[in-house]
This record gives C-alpha cells, structure tokens and sequence, in this order.
C-alpha cells in the first residue's frame, strides 16, 4: 500500500513540474511534441492538436518533449509540420531568456505545489510549534523532540527525532527535572509512531555549565488548524524556510563530496522514500501532505544545481550561449547530458543499494 502511495505521490509530482514546462512553452508560442508520464515503452497515447499525451511503462519519471530543444531537433522538424512558421516556434528560436523561463517553470511549479500542500495542511491541522501569533488557533499540544546530539546521554538511550514526551507537559519543566537528578536515572513515557514505550535515560553533567543534561532540544507543539488566509501566510514562511535549508544542505552534501568526504547517510532512493511514505501516512493526512510538499520542494532545490542533465545544468548551458552569443555544439551538450545523466543513475543505483542494506540490516 506505501509503494502504491508513493507511486502516487511520484506521479504528481512529477506531473506538476512537467506541467511547468509545458504550459510555459505553450504560453510563449513553443510547439509541444508529447507530454509523457512516466519513462517509455509506452503503455497508452492520445493526440490532442499538436501534442501526444502519453502514459509509460518505467513510473519513476516523466518527461515533455519540446520542439526544437537543441539545433538539431530544429534542423529537423516533422514533415508534416515543417513550414515556413516552424523555426519560429522551436525552442531554439526563442530568445535566451525565454528558454530560461521554459525551463525554470518545472522549479518554480514544484515551490508553488508545495506551498499548496503546507497551506491545505495548516487548514487541516498541522502539527507545528506553539507560537504568540497562532496559540488561539493550536489545539493538542506537546513535547515533541527536535533534535538529539549525537553519542549523548538521549542517544545512547534511545531517543529519536520526533518522539513525543508524554510525562511532562512543557520543555521547561524537562529541563528542570534534568538539572536536579544528580545523575539519577529518569524515565520518559515516549510516544513513537502511535506506539507508547518506556526510555530511561541517564543525565550527565556538563563540562561547560555544570549542569546535568541528557543531550536533546524541544518544542512545544501542536495541531495546527488555521484559517484560509492566515494558512496561506504561514504556507509560504514555511515554503521559504525549508527552501532555503534545503538549499543549505544540499551545498555542504556537494561541499565535502568536493572536498572527499561525502556523508549520503541523509539521502535516500525510491525504497527509503517509500518507508517515509508510509511513516508519514501512519501520522495522518496533515503529514502525508506535509511530507510531499518536503519532497516537491527537495525536487525542485535538485533540479536547480548546474550539472548536465538537471534543468539548472540547461540553464547554464543557456546562460553560456547567451554569453558567448553563439549555441554550443549539439554533439557537445548531448555528450555531456548523456553524461551527467550517466552518473545520476550511478548515484540513484548506489543510494537504492543503501536503502536495501539498511532494510535487511
């Protein structure tokens, strides 16, 4: 059932950032070959104008195939279309700037989905931290835990991000607890995935304030339940922050790997997505939507590095011609696609591998 959700989910996604292409070339005159979901063979096809709409074999994926995307598509049009208009309506014969737009609208579709999705979550009630400006609106508030420091006290416990702390109603009263156990064990009723358990933990004390600490960071939470307008505000701070920290991530992710220490154990393929799917449907629809809206924005944050075979490794090649007011060799950018493209499958093969050893192990 996850996988079927996931699928779904993939689906749309990927359906919301091709339309982005889509209706943009359309929007500035570019003729639309075939709008395609999923990768071929192809399993079902219907023409409409000018434009097959095609459902595929291989889900993970889609595509839109637009005329004139490199010289020699334009060199080469279909023969019942070739006339004298044909050239005008390429991609290639639109201004460079034009091209950008095309093909920055599966991102800034992909952001915009994904501020859809946390603004209906508000509505529906989204778990999110106690605020002055949005307490009227909070109902079922708790302690949730946000973060636990890695070889601490909390770690070697058990603790998780996101477990709920049911013992104690207010991260203050926790941390008061902490400071006067004397390095007593204390005993945390934690709600986990709809499951209730027992950690006990052992405070130490610290080298820096002398205090006893278990190691974690808290929040006081709640559901959610906003009006339309307010969620919509809220819907796109969220947006930002997230886009922003993704961006942050996936910077320092390319940062080490650039520098020969890599840590992949925060990316996950098609199978660990799948588990974080279903992790997220058990919570309920607010997180399931929550959660796609994270993976749209993660989409789209990907498709804006500059490497062949993204959208922002088109848009350099694009801001490149524009430079040098000249296209590059058709043979040259479909080499360094292909290559690029390459070496995305390698990096996809290799976190599925990881994700399957995890699993099993």
């Amino acid at each position: 059932m996850y996988v079927i959700t996931f699928l779904i989910i993939l689906a749309v996604l990927v359906l919301v950032h091709e339309f982005g292409h889509f209706f943009s070339a359309k929007k500035f005159g570019v003729r639309v070959d075939e709008f395609g979901l999923g990768f071929p063979p192809r399993l079902w096809s219907i023409r409409k104008g000018e434009t097959t709409y095609s459902l595929n074999a291989i889900p993970f994926g889609g595509f839109v195939k637009i005329f004139g995307e490199t010289e020699s598509a334009e060199s080469a049009p279909d023969a019942d279309l070739a006339t004298s208009t044909e050239s005008e309506r390429s991609f290639v014969g639109k201004p460079r700037l034009v091209q950008a737009i095309i093909l920055l609208a599966g991102i800034i579709m992909n952001v915009v989905f994904a501020w859809l999705l946390f603004s209906i979550a508000y509505m529906s009630g989204m778990t999110t931290g106690i605020s002055s400006q949005d307490a009227k609106y909070i109902t079922d508030s708790h302690v949730v835990v946000l973060d636990v420091l890695p070889g601490s006290p909390a770690a070697l416990a058990g603790f998780q991000e996101g477990d709920e702390l049911l013992s104690y109603s207010d991260p203050a009263a926790i941390q008061e607890i902490t400071k006067d156990s004397a390095g007593k064990p204390i005993t945390f009723q934690v709600l986990r995935l709809a499951e209730t358990k027992d950690v006990t933990v052992t405070p130490e004390r610290s080298s820096q304030t002398g205090n006893y600490m278990i190691g974690i960071s808290m929040d006081t939470v709640g559901k959610a339940s906003l009006p339309f307008y307010l969620a919509f505000w809220e819907g796109a701070k969220l947006t930002g922050r997230l886009f922003i920290g993704i961006v942050g991530g996936i910077y320092m992710l390319i940062h080490d790997a650039v520098l020969g220490h890599p840590d992949f154990s925060q990316i996950s393929g098609p199978i660990g997505i799948a588990r974080l799917v279903g992790d997220a449907s058990k919570l309920g629809f607010a997180y399931l939507l929550s959660f796609t809206a994270f993976i749209s924005l993660n989409l789209a944050v990907l498709n804006l590095i500059p490497f062949p075979a993204l959208d922002g490794g088109r848009i350099l090649f694009v801001a490149i011609e524009a430079i040098r007011r000249k296209s590059i060799d058709p043979k040259v950018a479909n080499t360094v696609n292909a290559i690029g493209f390459g070496l995305l499958i390698i990096l996809m093969l290799f976190v599925t591998y990881r994700d399957i050893v995890n699993i099993s192990g």
